[in-house]
């Protein structure tokens, strides 16, 4: 078995939307094989919650516009540190960079075959690492002012 038009369709325009809000390391799973619940996972991170929040609102808003679709179900609002939208297709986790690294769901559905995503997609790949580089040296550099 393997992924549908249809979740294929969702799958593409969510990380569109997500690429377009700065989310970090969009990656998308075949599980149709390895799970009877949905055909695909589409993951994404952001280093804060209002930027996961962000993506996740474009994302719904994308689908529901673009395609009619609404999530089943929506979970981890309130905190916003993983937003999980069941789309029944598609299962999308948006996820604080920090809990991605700790929960590290691509070691889970490694094995399963990654999908093509769109091009502005892809180039997010090693964007969390780039951030926390970053975010490194300015740290650094404000503790050396603080001395």
């Amino acid at each position: 078995m393997t992924a549908t038009d249809r979740s294929l369709e969702l799958i593409n325009t969510a990380a569109q939307a997500a690429a377009d809000k700065l989310a970090h390391d969009i990656i998308a799973y075949d599980v149709s094989d390895v799970l009877s619940i949905t055909d695909a996972f589409l993951l994404a991170s952001a280093p804060n919650d209002r930027q996961v929040k962000s993506i996740v609102d474009e994302i719904e808003e994308r689908l529901n516009k673009e395609l009619d679709a609404k999530p089943v179900r929506r979970e981890g609002d309130r905190e916003a540190r993983w937003v999980l939208l069941d789309y029944v297709d598609i299962v999308v986790h948006v996820q604080h960079s920090e809990e991605r690294v700790f929960y590290a769901l691509e070691r889970l559905w490694k094995d399963c075959p990654e999908l093509e995503l769109p091009a502005d997609a892809k180039a997010t790949r090693g964007k969390a690492a780039e951030h926390a580089k970053l975010q490194e040296a300015e740290d650094a550099g404000l503790g050396g002012e603080l001395r």
